[in-house]
Protein backbone atom coordinates (compact mmCIF):
# COMPACT_ATOMS: atom_id res chain seq x y z
CA UNK A 1 0.00 0.00 0.00
CA UNK A 2 1.63 3.28 -0.85
CA UNK A 3 2.19 6.24 1.41
CA UNK A 4 -0.15 8.78 0.75
CA UNK A 5 1.55 12.21 1.28
CA UNK A 6 -0.45 15.83 0.70
CA UNK A 7 1.71 18.81 -0.02
CA UNK A 8 -0.34 22.03 1.22
CA UNK A 9 0.72 25.39 0.09
CA UNK A 10 -1.36 28.63 -1.29
CA UNK A 11 0.72 31.92 -2.40
CA UNK A 12 3.30 31.77 -5.38
CA UNK A 13 6.45 31.63 -3.02
CA UNK A 14 5.20 28.27 -1.44
CA UNK A 15 4.08 26.66 -5.17
CA UNK A 16 7.51 27.26 -6.55
CA UNK A 17 9.48 25.51 -4.11
CA UNK A 18 7.22 22.30 -3.46
CA UNK A 19 6.45 21.93 -7.22
CA UNK A 20 10.16 19.87 -7.86
CA UNK A 21 9.03 17.68 -4.73
CA UNK A 22 5.24 17.41 -5.13
CA UNK A 23 6.64 16.10 -8.81
CA UNK A 24 9.65 13.31 -7.19
CA UNK A 25 7.15 12.09 -4.50
CA UNK A 26 4.96 11.39 -7.72
CA UNK A 27 7.91 9.68 -9.76
CA UNK A 28 8.38 7.13 -6.85
CA UNK A 29 6.49 3.77 -6.12
CA UNK A 30 6.29 4.05 -2.33
CA UNK A 31 4.05 6.89 -2.37
CA UNK A 32 0.61 8.92 -3.67
CA UNK A 33 1.31 12.44 -4.12
CA UNK A 34 -1.60 14.54 -3.77
CA UNK A 35 -1.43 18.02 -3.93
CA UNK A 36 -4.22 20.53 -1.99
CA UNK A 37 -3.80 24.46 -2.68
CA UNK A 38 -5.69 26.57 -0.65
CA UNK A 39 -5.61 29.96 -3.13
CA UNK A 40 -4.17 32.27 -0.59
CA UNK A 41 -2.63 33.90 -3.58
CA UNK A 42 -4.89 33.16 -6.87
CA UNK A 43 -3.49 34.33 -9.81
CA UNK A 44 0.01 34.22 -9.36
CA UNK A 45 -0.49 30.66 -8.05
CA UNK A 46 -2.21 29.49 -11.07
CA UNK A 47 0.56 30.71 -13.26
CA UNK A 48 3.24 28.76 -11.11
CA UNK A 49 1.33 25.84 -10.98
CA UNK A 50 0.72 26.00 -14.76
CA UNK A 51 4.38 26.78 -15.36
CA UNK A 52 5.53 23.27 -13.70
CA UNK A 53 2.76 21.50 -15.17
CA UNK A 54 1.08 21.00 -11.76
CA UNK A 55 -2.72 19.95 -11.23
CA UNK A 56 -4.52 20.17 -7.77
CA UNK A 57 -6.31 17.08 -6.09
CA UNK A 58 -8.22 20.06 -4.27
CA UNK A 59 -8.46 23.34 -3.96
CA UNK A 60 -9.91 25.40 -1.62
CA UNK A 61 -10.11 28.60 -3.34
CA UNK A 62 -10.01 30.86 -0.31
CA UNK A 63 -9.03 34.42 -1.86
CA UNK A 64 -11.03 37.20 -0.79
CA UNK A 65 -10.70 40.79 -1.45
CA UNK A 66 -9.27 42.92 1.43
CA UNK A 67 -8.43 39.64 3.08
CA UNK A 68 -6.84 39.35 6.77
CA UNK A 69 -4.58 37.20 8.13
CA UNK A 70 -7.35 35.57 10.30
CA UNK A 71 -9.52 34.84 7.28
CA UNK A 72 -7.30 33.10 5.70
CA UNK A 73 -6.60 31.00 9.02
CA UNK A 74 -10.18 30.40 9.51
CA UNK A 75 -10.93 29.35 6.11
CA UNK A 76 -8.32 26.98 5.51
CA UNK A 77 -8.27 25.34 8.63
CA UNK A 78 -12.44 24.90 7.99
CA UNK A 79 -11.75 23.74 4.65
CA UNK A 80 -8.89 21.23 5.42
CA UNK A 81 -11.27 19.79 7.34
CA UNK A 82 -13.36 17.61 5.45
CA UNK A 83 -9.97 16.90 2.66
CA UNK A 84 -8.56 15.28 6.16
CA UNK A 85 -11.51 13.39 6.99
CA UNK A 86 -12.33 11.73 3.51
CA UNK A 87 -8.66 11.25 2.49
CA UNK A 88 -6.82 10.28 5.51
CA UNK A 89 -3.17 11.21 4.60
CA UNK A 90 -0.62 9.78 6.32
CA UNK A 91 1.70 12.76 5.96
CA UNK A 92 1.03 16.24 5.20
CA UNK A 93 3.75 18.85 3.77
CA UNK A 94 3.94 22.90 3.99
CA UNK A 95 6.54 24.95 3.35
CA UNK A 96 7.67 27.94 4.69
CA UNK A 97 6.16 30.26 6.98
CA UNK A 98 3.10 31.74 5.27
CA UNK A 99 -0.58 31.62 7.14
CA UNK A 100 -1.84 28.90 5.01
CA UNK A 101 1.93 26.76 6.41
CA UNK A 102 0.56 27.69 9.69
CA UNK A 103 -3.37 26.71 9.49
CA UNK A 104 -2.61 24.04 7.24
CA UNK A 105 -0.21 22.27 9.76
CA UNK A 106 -2.45 23.11 12.72
CA UNK A 107 -5.37 21.09 11.06
CA UNK A 108 -3.00 18.25 10.42
CA UNK A 109 -2.32 18.86 14.19
CA UNK A 110 -6.23 18.60 15.11
CA UNK A 111 -6.20 15.14 12.97
CA UNK A 112 -3.32 13.91 14.63
CA UNK A 113 -1.37 13.43 11.20
CA UNK A 114 2.29 14.35 10.73
CA UNK A 115 3.36 16.75 9.58
CA UNK A 116 6.12 17.43 7.51
CA UNK A 117 8.07 21.26 7.52
CA UNK A 118 10.13 22.33 4.31
CA UNK A 119 11.88 25.09 4.91
CA UNK A 120 12.33 24.76 8.55
CA UNK A 121 14.16 26.48 11.16
CA UNK A 122 14.77 30.03 9.25
CA UNK A 123 14.95 32.60 12.41
CA UNK A 124 15.18 35.91 13.52
CA UNK A 125 13.78 35.83 16.86
CA UNK A 126 11.77 39.26 16.46
CA UNK A 127 8.11 38.01 16.98
CA UNK A 128 7.20 40.94 14.48
CA UNK A 129 9.67 40.75 11.94
CA UNK A 130 9.10 39.55 9.35
CA UNK A 131 5.14 39.55 10.34
CA UNK A 132 3.80 37.42 10.55
CA UNK A 133 6.27 34.93 9.12
CA UNK A 134 8.37 34.53 11.78
CA UNK A 135 5.75 33.43 14.39
CA UNK A 136 4.01 30.82 11.69
CA UNK A 137 7.13 29.29 11.10
CA UNK A 138 8.19 29.10 14.68
CA UNK A 139 4.57 27.35 16.04
CA UNK A 140 4.93 24.77 13.08
CA UNK A 141 8.44 24.04 13.99
CA UNK A 142 6.28 23.04 17.92
CA UNK A 143 3.88 20.32 15.76
CA UNK A 144 6.15 18.94 12.97
CA UNK A 145 7.35 15.50 13.11
CA UNK A 146 9.95 15.80 10.53
CA UNK A 147 12.14 19.11 10.02
CA UNK A 148 13.71 19.80 6.35
CA UNK A 149 15.87 22.40 7.40
CA UNK A 150 17.83 23.91 3.97
CA UNK A 151 21.05 24.89 6.08
CA UNK A 152 23.36 23.45 8.69
CA UNK A 153 22.60 27.18 10.64
CA UNK A 154 18.92 26.13 10.29
CA UNK A 155 19.47 23.03 11.54
CA UNK A 156 20.72 24.63 14.87
CA UNK A 157 18.20 26.56 15.53
CA UNK A 158 15.89 23.81 15.82
CA UNK A 159 18.26 21.84 17.95
CA UNK A 160 18.75 25.23 20.29
CA UNK A 161 14.82 25.02 20.32
CA UNK A 162 14.65 21.03 21.46
CA UNK A 163 11.85 20.77 18.64
CA UNK A 164 10.62 17.53 18.37
CA UNK A 165 10.86 15.31 15.65
CA UNK A 166 13.24 14.58 13.34
CA UNK A 167 15.77 16.84 11.62
CA UNK A 168 17.29 16.51 8.25
CA UNK A 169 19.58 18.86 6.36
CA UNK A 170 18.61 19.15 2.75
CA UNK A 171 19.51 22.60 0.74
CA UNK A 172 16.65 24.42 -0.45
CA UNK A 173 14.31 23.40 -2.73
CA UNK A 174 14.24 26.62 -4.89
CA UNK A 175 17.46 25.69 -6.28
CA UNK A 176 15.76 22.03 -7.86
CA UNK A 177 13.15 24.44 -8.93
CA UNK A 178 15.68 26.63 -10.93
CA UNK A 179 17.18 23.73 -12.80
CA UNK A 180 13.60 24.25 -15.14
CA UNK A 181 12.75 27.19 -15.16
CA UNK A 182 16.24 29.45 -16.20
CA UNK A 183 16.93 29.21 -19.98
CA UNK A 184 19.28 31.10 -22.29
CA UNK A 185 16.57 31.43 -24.82
CA UNK A 186 14.12 32.85 -22.40
CA UNK A 187 12.44 36.01 -24.40
CA UNK A 188 12.70 38.84 -21.89
CA UNK A 189 12.81 41.83 -24.09
CA UNK A 190 12.98 44.91 -21.84
CA UNK A 191 15.93 43.87 -20.39
CA UNK A 192 18.02 42.58 -23.23
CA UNK A 193 17.40 45.62 -25.05
CA UNK A 194 18.73 47.62 -21.97
CA UNK A 195 21.97 45.75 -21.97
CA UNK A 196 22.25 45.82 -25.55
CA UNK A 197 22.30 49.59 -24.90
CA UNK A 198 24.88 48.90 -22.08
CA UNK A 199 23.04 49.55 -19.25
CA UNK A 200 23.79 47.85 -16.29
CA UNK A 201 20.23 46.62 -14.74
CA UNK A 202 19.55 46.16 -10.99
CA UNK A 203 16.22 44.04 -10.71
CA UNK A 204 14.33 45.46 -7.40
CA UNK A 205 11.65 43.77 -5.27
CA UNK A 206 10.02 45.92 -2.38
CA UNK A 207 6.74 44.61 -0.92
CA UNK A 208 7.14 43.14 3.04
CA UNK A 209 4.08 44.73 5.49
CA UNK A 210 6.95 46.24 8.07
CA UNK A 211 8.48 48.38 5.80
CA UNK A 212 5.30 50.05 4.95
CA UNK A 213 5.41 53.86 5.15
CA UNK A 214 9.04 55.13 5.81
CA UNK A 215 11.24 52.35 5.06
CA UNK A 216 9.70 51.89 2.04
CA UNK A 217 10.26 55.56 1.23
CA UNK A 218 13.79 55.48 2.12
CA UNK A 219 14.36 52.51 -0.03
CA UNK A 220 12.85 54.07 -3.28
CA UNK A 221 14.30 57.16 -2.50
CA UNK A 222 17.97 55.34 -2.79
CA UNK A 223 16.73 53.74 -5.55
CA UNK A 224 16.41 56.66 -7.61
CA UNK A 225 19.60 58.17 -5.93
CA UNK A 226 21.39 55.46 -7.78
CA UNK A 227 20.07 55.34 -11.28
CA UNK A 228 20.42 59.37 -10.91
CA UNK A 229 24.08 59.07 -10.13
CA UNK A 230 25.18 56.06 -12.58
CA UNK A 231 23.95 57.45 -16.07
CA UNK A 232 24.33 53.46 -17.08
CA UNK A 233 21.96 52.29 -14.90
CA UNK A 234 18.87 50.86 -15.43
CA UNK A 235 16.20 49.46 -12.49
CA UNK A 236 13.87 46.88 -13.41
CA UNK A 237 10.84 47.04 -10.91
CA UNK A 238 8.06 44.66 -11.19
CA UNK A 239 6.06 45.90 -8.41
CA UNK A 240 3.20 43.96 -6.11
CA UNK A 241 0.01 44.82 -6.50
CA UNK A 242 -0.69 46.11 -2.95
CA UNK A 243 -2.57 49.31 -2.95
CA UNK A 244 0.09 50.59 -0.42
CA UNK A 245 3.05 49.75 -2.35
CA UNK A 246 1.72 50.56 -5.87
CA UNK A 247 1.43 54.32 -4.36
CA UNK A 248 4.71 54.67 -3.14
CA UNK A 249 6.60 53.43 -5.70
CA UNK A 250 4.34 55.43 -8.28
CA UNK A 251 5.14 58.51 -6.30
CA UNK A 252 9.20 57.92 -5.47
CA UNK A 253 9.93 56.49 -8.70
CA UNK A 254 7.25 56.87 -11.41
CA UNK A 255 7.85 59.06 -14.43
CA UNK A 256 12.28 58.53 -13.90
CA UNK A 257 14.00 57.98 -16.73
CA UNK A 258 15.48 54.17 -16.34
CA UNK A 259 13.69 52.98 -14.07
CA UNK A 260 10.89 50.40 -14.99
CA UNK A 261 7.73 50.13 -12.84
CA UNK A 262 6.27 46.90 -14.66
CA UNK A 263 3.29 44.47 -13.60
CA UNK A 264 3.95 41.72 -11.32
CA UNK A 265 6.02 38.82 -13.05
CA UNK A 266 5.68 35.10 -13.10
CA UNK A 267 8.26 32.49 -11.31
CA UNK A 268 9.79 31.87 -15.19
CA UNK A 269 9.96 35.56 -15.68
CA UNK A 270 11.76 36.80 -12.66
CA UNK A 271 14.22 33.97 -12.74
CA UNK A 272 15.30 34.92 -15.71
CA UNK A 273 15.38 38.39 -15.07
CA UNK A 274 17.83 37.59 -12.37
CA UNK A 275 20.09 35.52 -14.42
CA UNK A 276 20.70 38.27 -16.78
CA UNK A 277 20.67 41.53 -14.18
CA UNK A 278 23.66 43.22 -12.44
CA UNK A 279 22.36 42.34 -9.17
CA UNK A 280 19.45 42.45 -6.94
CA UNK A 281 17.98 44.63 -4.57
CA UNK A 282 15.34 43.24 -2.59
CA UNK A 283 13.18 42.64 0.78
CA UNK A 284 12.31 39.11 -0.16
CA UNK A 285 13.35 36.02 1.67
CA UNK A 286 13.78 33.59 -1.40
CA UNK A 287 15.44 35.64 -3.64
CA UNK A 288 18.22 35.95 -1.34
CA UNK A 289 18.50 31.89 -1.74
CA UNK A 290 17.59 32.14 -5.93
CA UNK A 291 19.97 35.04 -7.20
CA UNK A 292 23.30 33.59 -5.59
CA UNK A 293 22.61 30.74 -7.39
CA UNK A 294 22.95 32.34 -10.59
CA UNK A 295 26.06 34.69 -9.67
CA UNK A 296 24.29 37.54 -8.85
CA UNK A 297 24.82 39.72 -5.40
CA UNK A 298 22.12 40.92 -2.98
CA UNK A 299 21.52 43.80 -1.15
CA UNK A 300 18.38 42.71 1.42
CA UNK A 301 16.63 45.78 2.04
CA UNK A 302 15.85 45.11 5.24
CA UNK A 303 16.76 45.55 9.16
CA UNK A 304 17.58 41.75 9.96
CA UNK A 305 17.55 38.37 7.40
CA UNK A 306 16.53 34.94 8.76
CA UNK A 307 19.38 33.77 5.92
CA UNK A 308 22.60 34.68 7.90
CA UNK A 309 24.24 31.89 6.66
CA UNK A 310 24.21 34.26 3.30
CA UNK A 311 25.68 37.17 4.62
CA UNK A 312 28.24 34.76 6.17
CA UNK A 313 28.73 33.42 2.20
CA UNK A 314 29.08 36.70 0.96
CA UNK A 315 26.15 36.02 -1.20
CA UNK A 316 24.02 38.65 0.36
CA UNK A 317 24.35 42.32 2.04
CA UNK A 318 22.04 43.44 4.50
CA UNK A 319 21.47 46.60 3.50
CA UNK A 320 18.48 47.93 5.83
CA UNK A 321 16.18 50.39 5.13
CA UNK A 322 18.18 53.83 5.70
CA UNK A 323 18.84 55.89 2.76
CA UNK A 324 22.67 56.43 3.67
CA UNK A 325 23.02 52.91 3.99
CA UNK A 326 21.33 51.33 0.52
CA UNK A 327 23.18 54.09 -1.38
CA UNK A 328 26.56 53.16 0.13
CA UNK A 329 25.88 49.81 -0.78
CA UNK A 330 24.64 50.08 -4.14
CA UNK A 331 27.12 52.61 -4.59
CA UNK A 332 29.65 49.81 -3.98
CA UNK A 333 28.95 47.59 -5.82
CA UNK A 334 28.15 50.18 -9.15
CA UNK A 335 31.68 51.21 -8.33
CA UNK A 336 33.85 49.05 -7.03
CA UNK A 337 34.72 45.45 -9.41
CA UNK A 338 36.14 43.57 -6.59
CA UNK A 339 33.64 44.33 -4.13
CA UNK A 340 30.99 43.01 -7.06
CA UNK A 341 33.50 40.22 -8.11
CA UNK A 342 33.95 38.60 -4.64
CA UNK A 343 29.65 38.38 -3.88
CA UNK A 344 28.62 36.94 -7.52
CA UNK A 345 31.76 33.96 -7.07
CA UNK A 346 30.94 32.99 -3.59
CA UNK A 347 29.66 29.90 -2.78
CA UNK A 348 25.73 29.72 -2.70
CA UNK A 349 25.19 28.31 0.35
CA UNK A 350 21.15 27.07 -0.51
CA UNK A 351 22.20 23.78 -2.33
CA UNK A 352 22.93 21.90 -5.19
CA UNK A 353 19.57 20.85 -6.87
CA UNK A 354 19.08 17.72 -5.04
CA UNK A 355 16.63 18.90 -2.03
CA UNK A 356 13.59 17.12 -3.15
CA UNK A 357 15.73 14.21 -3.62
CA UNK A 358 17.30 14.18 0.28
CA UNK A 359 13.66 15.14 1.53
CA UNK A 360 12.02 12.03 -0.85
CA UNK A 361 14.23 9.69 1.06
CA UNK A 362 13.67 10.96 4.57
CA UNK A 363 10.38 10.24 4.04
CA UNK A 364 11.03 7.00 3.08
CA UNK A 365 13.24 6.08 5.63
CA UNK A 366 10.46 7.78 8.57
CA UNK A 367 8.26 5.37 7.06
CA UNK A 368 10.46 2.31 6.92
CA UNK A 369 10.67 2.08 3.58
CA UNK A 370 14.71 2.81 3.33
CA UNK A 371 17.26 1.21 6.35
CA UNK A 372 19.78 3.67 6.24
CA UNK A 373 18.91 7.59 7.04
CA UNK A 374 19.99 10.12 4.72
CA UNK A 375 23.22 12.03 4.90
CA UNK A 376 23.01 15.80 4.94
CA UNK A 377 23.72 18.34 2.52
CA UNK A 378 26.76 19.29 3.08
CA UNK A 379 27.43 22.60 1.38
CA UNK A 380 30.03 22.57 -1.35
Amino acid sequence: MKIKVMSVFGTRPEAIKMAPLVKELADRPHFESLCCLTGQHRQMLDSVMEIFKLEADHDLNIMQKQQTLSSITTRTLLGMEEILTSQKPDLILVHGDTSTTFAGALAAFYHKVPIGHVEAGLRTYDKYSPYPEEMNRTLVSDMAALHFAPTRANADNLRKEHVQGEIFITGNTVIDAMKTTVRDDYPLELIDRLKAEGKRVIVLTCHRRENYGEPMENIFRAVAELVQTHEDVAVIYPVHLSPAVRECAAKFLGGRERIFLIDPVDVEQMHNLMARCHFVMTDSGGLQEEAPSLGKPVLVLRRETERPEAVEAGTVKLAGVEYNEIVRLGNELLDEPCAYEAMAKAVNPYGDGNACKRIADAIEWYFGLRKDRPENFQKG
